[in-house]
């Protein structure tokens, strides 16, 4: 029975493929716990606003790429949510919980439009 030798070539660029698309797929993120007394007075403002009832539970600086977004864990009875602001405390998104992904763009609840009616025909 003939075999056929391993081409070493093809093997190394594969390995070096395999590397490269695992290092792309790591995320360099550096998280650090910050206390809610440290927040921004726009976060905490912000949550105040439009996120009434909700209390904060958890918050994170998060350090991606050279770029700071802090990350606020809210609560309110049994509904919990994760907010995400960038470093000057403006809000940017809602992030999935189950997840950890960003969700459809949010809209926080004080903000929600009531549905619309249909025209009425004559």
């Amino acid at each position: 029975m003939y075999h056929k030798p391993i081409n070493t070539n093809n093997m190394k660029k594969l390995l070096i493929l395999a590397i490269l698309v695992l290092g792309a797929m790591t995320v360099n993120a550096q998280r650090t716990p910050v206390k809610v007394a440290d927040l921004q007075k726009g976060i905490t403002d912000n949550i105040t606003k439009d996120w009434a009832g909700f209390t904060i539970k958890d918050a994170s600086k998060v350090v991606t790429n050279n770029v700071t977004t802090f990350e606020v864990v809210v609560t309110k009875g049994t509904s919990q949510e994760t907010l995400c602001y960038d470093s000057n405390g403006k809000f940017i998104k809602k992030i999935g919980a189950a997840e950890g992904k960003t969700a459809k763009p949010a809209t926080p609840p004080a903000h929600k439009e009531a549905p619309k009616k249909p025209p009425v025909k004559k």
